[in-house]
């Protein structure tokens, strides 16, 4: 059976810090082929890897040196395609991220550039003019003081949205254009099954403009996805666009010529706010003002990922209301976000963080989950930059925390009497079947075994109650689900009118008293009871369990 977009549940990896198989002090692709068990065991569809490419590594790869190869600490082209087989074999699809919008500082393009060599004068956007495209907002501003930088043997300025050593490349320049579609050829040739789309509403600059969202930038993003469909169709298309809904949908196009998947930024800090507040009302703002996507599309939606929890589309007073409670200390807070992984920022309470998971797994849009989240690891907030929230995933309580044989890798293992190698390591967790790490195998295969959910109506219910956040799916006849989430620290207690009268069963329940099953004589409605302890959830299905 065809798998729904919002089937689709996908694991972030950092390749660096998943396992070093070879004993270096960083992981490397065959660390991840030794640990794919443990990916598949999860139930995900998708394995999403964080850059590869050669890089300097002063953005965690984000800063590309070279777009078609292997970093060399992470292995070969060989060794990717290894694993690419491996996962395969699996059942899982294997897509990498894809650097569209600038290079490093080190790439051979930029350095023939700032010296006029090689035809590659105009690959990236040059000015005498730093004040040229004025009022386009900086995007990291705890680093950055302008988008400008100027190169002391060009003589000039170039233009960068991100980090002053990742320039822009011109895309106004047809052979940039020519050149990156070809990198998109070379990898979905190679063997990947699709990307993870970064940064893409910059590509473009025009002056007298914010340079995002331009006309321009979709006609590429076309031009990609014509590519796609000719090399390798259904090839899974992520992109990443921090932006409002709204202002996001677009980039869906008519559903079969832009970027099929398209992150949801703006549920996520309403998620954290309905969590600290014990009401319902942000999500409901938020997800009321969110569009359908096109047929054959999906939201992609998530708790944490591999960059700071950002605050840019939230008021200032809901800015204030997110860093007292999550980030209280200056130092968890960077640029306009908070760079905390999930387990901290919700105090290690295994409650909350069983609700806020399930609370994912039920809204509208394919689910991602961030590796070690699983564990309830912890971060380091002495770290710089978003290093805290990128360290190694820890396997077991030996030496490093069988992340590597090197008695000094890249990063120290998180040792914290809460979230570290002791207690939130693989191991561990494997060997206690009440751990997170089972718990949220459950989660998964729950989720997938409910056909309404992913693939069904959504709606957003009025419990009457703000502390209750209620979901339903509807997959038509036979098919239905209402999940129910208490967002409080007190029990709540309610006799849900659902409008489907027969068999209900509870399939999922944390914190949450009453019956497994409730069958109703009426003929259009039935009455669930329901109990809810502090931050418990309870979900109903109707018509059965699907499993394809």
């Amino acid at each position: 059976m065809q798998q729904a977009p919002g089937d689709v549940v996908l694991y972030e990896l950092y390749v660096r810090a998943f396992r070093d198989a070879n004993g270096d002090g960083h992981g490397d692709l065959r660390g991840v082929i030794e640990k794919l068990d443990h990916v598949a065991s999860l139930g995900v569809d998708v394995l999403w890897l964080l850059p590869i490419s050669p890089s300097p590594l002063l953005d965690d790869g984000y800063d590309v040196s070279d777009f078609r190869g292997v970093h060399p600490d992470y292995g070969s082209l060989d060794d990717l395609r290894e694993l690419i087989d491996a996962a395969h074999a699996r059942g899982l699809r294997v897509i990498t991220d894809l650097v569209l919008n600038h290079t490093s500082a080190d790439h051979p393009w930029f350095q023939a550039s700032r010296r006029r060599e090689g035809g590659k004068d105009d690959w990236y956007v040059w000015t005498d003019d730093p004040t040229t495209y004025a009022g386009t907002r900086i995007i990291f501003t705890d680093s950055e003081t302008s988008n400008w930088t100027f190169d002391e043997a060009r003589g000039q300025y170039y233009w960068h949205r991100f980090f002053h050593h990742q320039p822009d490349l011109n895309y106004d320049h047809p052979a940039v254009r020519a050149e990156m579609l070809d990198v998109v050829r070379f990898w979905l040739e190679f063997g990947v099954d699709g990307f993870r789309l970064d940064a893409i509403p910059y590509l473009f600059e025009r002056e007298g403009t914010i340079n995002e969202n331009l006309p321009e930038t979709h006609g590429f993003l076309r031009e990609v996805r014509r590519l796609v469909d000719e090399v390798k169709p259904g090839a899974f298309l992520l992109g990443e666009v921090n932006q409002w809904p709204e202002d996001t949908l677009p980039y869906f196009g008519d559903g079969s010529d832009e970027i099929p998947y398209l992150f949801h930024f703006p549920v996520m800090p309403r998620l954290y706010r309905a969590l600290a507040e014990g009401s319902v009302a942000g999500i409901r703002w938020i997800l009321e003002r969110t569009p359908l996507p096109p047929a054959g599309c999906s939201w992609v939606v998530f708790l944490r990922n591999h960059d700071e929890l950002t605050l840019e589309m939230v008021t200032e007073d809901e800015r204030r209301l997110l860093y007292a409670a999550y980030a209280p200390e200056p130092r968890m807070r960077l640029n306009v976000g908070i760079r905390r992984r999930l387990a901290p920022l919700l105090g290690f309470d295994r409650a909350r963080i069983e609700l806020m998971h399930a609370l994912l797994m039920t809204l509208p849009g394919a689910p991602i989950l961030y590796y070690g989240d699983e564990l309830g690891l912890g971060d380091d907030i002495t770290l710089p930059d978003r290093h805290g929230v990128r360290t190694p995933m820890p396997w077991n309580d030996g030496p490093q925390a069988g992340f590597s044989d090197h008695p000094a890798p890249y990063l120290a293992p998180i040792d914290h009497p809460l979230g570290g190698w002791r207690t939130a390591n693989v191991a561990a967790q494997e060997a206690d079947p009440d751990s997170l790490l089972h718990w949220v195998r459950r989660l998964v295969r729950t989720r997938r075994s409910l056909k309404a959910i992913g693939a069904g109506r959504f709606a957003l219910l009025d419990a009457g109650d703000d502390r209750l956040c209620l979901f339903a799916h509807d997959a038509g006849p036979g098919s239905h689900v209402v999940a129910v989430h208490n967002l409080s620290a007190e029990p709540v207690t309610l006799e849900l009118r659902v409008e489907r009268a027969g068999l209900w069963r509870r399939v999922l329940a944390g914190g949450s008293v009453g019956p497994d099953e409730v069958s109703s004589a009426s003929e259009d409605a039935t009455w669930l009871p329901v109990r809810l302890e502090p931050y418990g959830y309870a979900w109903w299905s109707h018509g059965g369990v699907w499993t394809s």
